[in-house]
């Protein structure tokens, strides 16, 4: 009979495995320290490396599962599917600093928001709902990719579409390029908005040439990218844009459950002098109500008090509105997602629980045993992969650098741009580096200290350069680092073997005489017949006459005990070797 596997939780302190695994808590930290993980009793670790060890102390783990959970997600499947409804879609607008952002949100809003801005630059993450033909539209607005990038790492998938506005008089810019690559990489869908068009150098066509060159072929001239001319200053295009935005959106058949309680995520916190923490949130699913009790990250609370986009007071939110709410307990951060409880005490213990996993995660360079990481490391077959994220101070050097990079790739070793760019590093290239080798290569180009900062919390190493051959030495050996040494043979000594004394089934003992080198005892050795290897062995004695020595030097003759082959005859060579790491190089030239 099989023995019934031990329930671990996900996260656990180790006090609690050893209780749980019935044995001493000395006896798991001393199985973590031999693993590289330092951890005291009451530190916690992940169910991974809690079931590594156990698999060690010789002890069979399984994640402890609710056992109501497989009976309640089939109940919730059909209940979802029940009262899905129709939602309105959520649009982010994303492009160059001075394209006209906020100028197009302004004149579909009907409000002058501009006005209201520092040098009329968005400074902010806002979020606005709109009516079209009796039909809401969400407008998220922020202020560069950061934000976009930040909601899309916390796994708050929230855009439905995203609008790349592109400035008729100026054209496609470094920043409408970074804000396209945000939009491939969250798989959303994609409108261009020609801004602009109503001043006299403007020219459309230029714009969508443009587009074609980056294989984003507008529609009108056969391809698939929707594109729509606009003003925000005079308004002309903006209900062609807004019936673009609900004819797709139709066809993406979104939906939500407004019966279900309220999930969604965070777009905007801070301190308010008269109600305390304040959250500005999008409802994602379900319904959320004043008295509401929700948990976002490490705060909860109870929802005192809604409020929607123009300010004012409401008692319940939909899915795909914006809502600013009041009651939790400390500042929320932004891209958190937020799940509503049935009571406090349910929001507090969720709250709880994502610290705990916080906790795991800060040490979890050190807490955590990687086997994937293991693995590819001695697996031969596996290319070693050198990530990076690229940043350069103009085209052509950034254009030198990747090409460079081609050229030290090897079927063993490669560098990967994950992303490349001209201008300066930027928190989108902190976070995509967090996903990658945390490394950013910067040739000559700045890197403000308030990103130092982001990029030391985050541990993301920041190497900048003023002369690219600097770069490329320390890529190629970054790379060399990353492939496996190399095994070499090294000859120690030969024996030509003259008599064959007796042959067991693991022993053989034979006289020969050196020729090269040395014989030595508990060396290894391969039998040579000729230019064929017959095997490999293991010299277990050397004797000179009937007295046992520990070597034989060139020109002797000794007798030998070897283990591992039996099928020796004389004439045959015992070739004697070490097995010696090499490192190796990258033969590329740079």
């Amino acid at each position: 009979m099989d023995k019934e596997k031990i329930k671990i939780p996900k996260i656990i302190t180790v006090g609690d495995l050893s209780k749980r695994l019935g044995v001493s808590a000395a006896s798991v930290v001393a199985e973590l320290m031999k693993n590289g993980v330092m951890a005291t009793i009451n530190e916690s670790i992940d169910f991974e490396t809690a079931a590594i060890i156990s698999e060690y102390l010789g002890l069979e783990v399984e994640e402890e599962i609710n056992n109501n959970q497989k009976g309640d997600e089939e109940v919730i499947e059909k209940k979802v599917k029940a009262n899905l409804t129709t939602r309105p879609p959520v649009v982010s607008i994303l492009g160059h600093v001075d394209h006209g952002k906020t100028a197009l949100l302004d004149a579909i809003r009907h409000t002058n928001v501009v006005a209201g801005e520092a040098g009329g630059i968005t400074q902010h993450i806002g979020a606005y709902q709109v009516e079209r033909n009796k039909k809401k539209i969400t407008f998220v607005d922020t202020p560069g990719h950061s934000a976009f990038e930040e909601m899309r790492a916390h796994g708050a998938q929230i855009t439905d579409i995203a609008i790349v506005v592109i400035a008729a008089d100026d054209g496609i810019k470094t920043q409408t390029l970074e804000a396209i690559n945000h939009i491939k990489n969250a798989h959303t869908s994609l409108i261009v908005a020609i801004t602009k068009i109503d001043k006299p150098e403007a020219d459309a066509q230029r714009v969508m040439q443009q587009l074609a060159e980056i294989n984003l072929i507008p529609e009108e001239w056969g391809g698939h990218t929707l594109c729509v001319q606009v003003s925000g200053k005079t308004g002309v295009g903006v209900d062609d844009l807004l019936d673009l935005i609900l004819l797709l959106a139709d066809l993406k058949n979104l939906q939500a459950d407004e019966k279900s309680p309220a999930t969604g995520v965070v777009v905007e916190s801070h301190m308010d002098s008269g109600k305390g923490p304040v959250a500005t949130i999008l409802i994602q699913n379900g319904t959320l109500k004043v008295g509401d009790c929700m948990q976002i990250g490490e705060t909860y609370g109870r929802v005192r008090s809604i409020a929607n986009d123009l300010g004012k007071k409401i008692k319940e939110a939909f899915p795909s509105m914006p809502v600013r709410v009041a009651g939790v307990k400390k500042v929320a951060m932004i891209g958190e997602p937020f799940i509503v409880f049935s009571d406090e005490k349910g929001a507090r213990g969720a709250c709880d629980n994502f610290k705990k996993a916080c906790v795991v995660k800060t040490y979890s360079s050190v807490k955590k045993i990687n086997l994937e990481t293991i693995t590819s490391s001695i697996a031969e077959s596996d290319v070693r992969e050198l990530a990076v994220v690229v940043k350069a101070d103009v085209q052509g050097s950034l254009d030198a650098i990747l090409q460079a990079f081609d050229k030290f790739s090897t079927p063993e070793v490669k560098v990967r741009a994950v992303h490349a760019g001209v201008g300066e590093v930027n928190e989108s290239d902190i976070m995509r580096a967090t996903t990658a080798s945390k490394l950013i290569v910067a040739f000559n180009t700045a890197v403000p200290q308030a990103i130092k900062q982001i990029a030391k919390t985050e541990n993301v190493n920041i190497s900048s350069y003023k002369i690219i051959y600097e770069l490329l030495d320390d890529i190629k050996k970054a790379l060399e680092d990353l492939l496996p040494p190399k095994i070499i043979e090294i000859i120690i000594g030969k024996l030509e073997v003259l008599q064959i004394f007796s042959t067991s089934k693991k022993l053989t003992v034979l006289g020969g005489k050196v020729t090269e080198g040395k014989i030595e005892k508990g060396a290894r050795a391969k039998i040579m017949r000729k230019d064929e290897e017959l095997g490999k062995v293991k010299v277990t004695s050397v004797k000179r006459g009937k007295e046992e020595v520990t070597q034989a030097q060139i020109g002797m003759e000794c007798g030998l005990g070897v283990e591992g082959l039996n099928d020796i005859q004389p004439k045959d060579q015992v070739v004697l070797f070490a097995l010696e790491e090499q490192k190796q190089t990258l033969n590329v030239k740079i």
